[in-house]
């Protein structure tokens, strides 16, 4: 039996996604020496300093937490090497310059939400869905000069429902994603890893950065498209579409919750036909029957308490 190595880990994230992670080592109990974590940033309405969800939990376990705004600062490696870790773990965070990821004994390994090489990039769990997949899961693997391109260590995969939203996989991802991270690490600790070098195996989709473009709904696109693409953006960062209601200005409204009724109809894509307790946008195949919507200015309502205050129009569609 190999003496297992004495693991000192530096753990890199910042948002509620990571800290899952960060939880399952201390349990474990693992040496976690660091947490490196974004910037306090201003939130909310007063502008009032937030700091990160890794940045709350690490300080209610008294970890060292460093905040650098450049990771190839003088000051920031100094302080890096002096932890002394010899395992990097990165969940959730930012790409690292090679002067930090080259730097411990053991290597720096990256939790991505994807099965590589798919799904390359910032947003992972959402473009599944958003794309349709019926199978997705995640990959550790070792950082190197690209991103999300590195020799994998473990993958794990998960079904996807046709129901499923981006904050149910979210959170299944998350707690899996803690125990494929623990059993990384035993390996490492027992210096017992394979790893396998990332080969392109047909088409490659990428995971691209979400912005206020491609979170729009396109009314022309057809039903399960448009329907996969709200669930893969509920309940954050939230498709969006323009409501057309007979009034001076296009109103951006958000949709939360929503479910697709297929459907022969001659209605134009968009049209809104709404009663006491439905509202139905119809798009080529059927329509959607949205649940939960959001109007500028006003908090998110289920459809019912919507349409108690709130008239559509006869003509009024989403563009």
């Amino acid at each position: 039996m190999t003496n297992k190595r004495d693991i000192r880990i530096v753990f890199m994230g910042t948002p509620d996604f990571a800290v899952a992670t960060l939880k399952g080592l201390i349990e474990h109990n693992y040496n976690v020496v660091g947490v490196i974590t974004a910037p306090d940033r201003k939130a909310g309405r007063g502008q009032k300093l937030k700091a990160s969800a890794v940045k709350q939990f690490a300080q209610k376990h008294n970890l060292k937490v460093l905040q650098p705004k450049n990771l190839k600062s003088e000051t920031f490696i100094k302080e890096l090497e002096s932890l002394n870790a010899n395992l990097q773990i990165v969940v959730a965070f930012r790409m690292l310059p090679k002067v930090v990821w080259q730097m411990p004994e053991f290597g720096t390994f990256n939790l991505h939400a994807s099965l590589l090489p798919q799904y390359r990039g910032a947003a992972p769990i959402h473009w599944a869905i958003i794309n349709g997949e019926t199978v997705t899961g995640l990959t550790t693997f070792f950082i190197d000069e690209k991103i999300d391109t590195g020799a994998i260590i473990l993958s794990e995969r998960t079904k996807i429902n046709d129901n499923t939203t981006v904050g149910e996989l979210h959170d299944n991802l998350m707690a899996l994603g803690s125990q494929l991270v623990i059993k990384t690490v035993k390996l490492i600790e027992n210096d017992e890893v394979t790893t396998t070098i990332q080969t392109k195996t047909g088409e490659l989709k990428t995971a691209y950065k979400l912005n206020r473009d491609n979170c729009k709904i396109d009314w022309s696109q057809n039903l399960k498209t448009i329907y996969n693409k709200i669930r893969g953006l509920n309940p954050f960062p939230v498709a969006w579409c323009y409501l057309d209601n007979n009034e001076e200005e296009l109103l951006p409204v958000k949709l939360y919750g929503v479910e697709k009724i297929k459907s022969d109809h001659n209605h134009n894509s968009g049209s809104i036909i709404s009663t006491k307790d439905e509202l139905k946008v119809y798009c080529e195949g059927g329509f959607i029957n949205i649940k939960e919507l959001q109007l500028p200015g006003k908090r998110k309502m289920d459809i019912k308490s919507l349409l108690n205050g709130f008239n559509f129009s006869d003509s009024a569609k989403m563009l």
